[in-house]
């Protein structure tokens, strides 16, 4: 059953913009495979269930909105760590602001590369986790991007990493229009940090594919930011072996219209799996986390901690789902999904769901709204605290559980001293 005709059209205009990238045989059927995924499916309408607090029509028509691209002289996110450094500009890559592609432990290749070679191991796992993720929700933007994704990094962890590595995404032109797509697989007992940061694009299309085998462990953390004009898509699909780790971060600063979208099946046993993110929205500002997580094993943990904090009209939208299968005993899943109002304009629209096969577990979920706790501000204030330093106080210690699902303590201290700046500049 195809889409709706109009659906359909919309679709047809979007596909006619963009050329199937040319590439191996293989390449070539997995790009045709999600070419007719989208196809079936359309790209999403306002009238789509998971559609329905995101206007999708700027992600989805022929051309990008016009988006200034920002320019300051503070220092990069990230900068105090140790890296290797992969640089896109206008999701095209740049090897002279590149470091060399080479890590111990890790082997790291772009995609337009990996996708002309006849034989690689890419292609048991290129489009295969977005495919499978697109039951029972469908996700026409992913497809489209493994469909035309030209470029991206393709990693295999076969040790622990000695470095993480650095995703760097630069917006340079008002125009620009970027569809990334990563594979990343992690071996048994491998481990690795992958940080990501910037703007990217006027519009971004990213893709993420995780493959985690046993013992293996992944984390991430990225920042979205700070142009305002900007708008994005992007989606982490992700699939957990047997006693495995997947922890993901992600700080959103302005962006006047950001999709999220974690794709997350734990498949083997004891393992677990953490999703977070801090969203700071002033203005103009829409940030949607849509988050569905299959528990499909027995005795594995999952975490989602989602805090927004909301001002002079801005809107956050949160959609989380657990599923449990039949036989996925003593599952622990936890769900969070808060807002802090800083004024009476900005909203938050939540719709946290639990779908439960299994009768041994331990599954919550709550969602809440609300403003500044008057008697603890009264308190700071009291005690000579400034009413605008208090409120960030508040602010930051409201944010705080979403930044400790963070392991690492200096890219925690990293991601904590952002939030406090740009708070900070609100304020001034």
């Amino acid at each position: 059953m195809g889409a709706p005709a109009e659906k359909q059209t919309a679709t047809e205009a979007r596909i006619a913009a963009l050329d199937l990238p040319k590439g191996a045989d293989w390449a070539t059927g997995l790009r045709k495979d999600a070419l007719a995924r989208l196809t079936t499916m359309g790209l999403p309408a306002r009238r789509d269930e998971y559609w329905k607090y995101t206007r999708p029509d700027t992600l989805t028509q022929s051309d990008p909105v016009p988006a200034t691209a920002f320019i300051t002289d503070e220092t990069p996110v990230f900068d105090a760590i140790e890296r290797v450094k992969i640089v896109f500009r206008d999701g095209v890559f740049d090897a002279n602001a590149s470091d060399d592609l080479t890590l111990a432990g890790v082997t790291l290749e772009r995609l337009s590369d990996v996708t002309q070679t006849d034989i690689h191991w890419a292609k048991d796992l290129y489009g295969s986790l977005e495919s499978q993720g697109q039951t029972p929700v469908e996700r026409p933007l992913a497809a489209l991007n493994t469909a035309f994704a030209n470029d991206g990094i393709v990693i295999r962890v076969t040790g622990k990493a000695s470095q993480a590595v650095n995703l760097i995404y630069h917006h340079e032109s008002e125009t620009s229009d970027a569809i990334l797509h990563h594979v990343v697989k992690v071996e048994e007992g491998a481990e690795l940090t992958l940080l990501e940061n910037g703007p990217a694009a006027a519009r971004f299309n990213k893709v993420l594919e995780v493959d985690i085998a046993d013992k293996a462990s992944f984390h991430h953390v990225r920042t979205q930011g700070r142009d305002h004009d900007r708008r994005a898509a992007t989606h982490i699909f992700a699939r957990l072996g047997t006693e495995s780790t997947f922890k993901s971060f992600t700080m959103t600063a302005n962006g006047v219209m950001t999709r999220n979208e974690c794709v997350i099946e734990l498949t083997g046993d004891n393992a677990f799996a953490h999703v977070a993110g801090a969203a700071l929205g002033d203005g103009d500002f829409h940030h949607d986390d849509t988050v569905f997580i299959t528990h499909d094993a027995v005795n594995c943990e999952s975490r989602q901690v989602f805090k927004k904090v909301l001002r002079n009209g801005a809107t956050g939208v949160f959609q989380g789902k657990i599923l449990v299968k039949d036989g996925a005993q003593k599952t622990d899943g936890y769900q969070i999904s808060q807002s802090l109002l800083l004024d009476d304009d900005s909203q938050f629209l939540a719709k946290p769901e639990l779908e439960i096969y299994a009768d041994d577990v331990a599954c919550s979920h709550g969602s809440t709204s609300g403003a500044i706790d008057e008697d603890a501000l009264f308190y700071l204030r009291s005690r000579g605290v400034p009413e605008g330093p208090a409120t960030d106080l508040l602010t930051l210690s409201f944010l705080a559980e979403a930044v400790d699902e963070i392991d690492d303590p200096v890219l925690a201290a990293e991601i904590g001293a952002r939030l406090e700046s740009w708070l900070e500049r609100r304020r001034s």
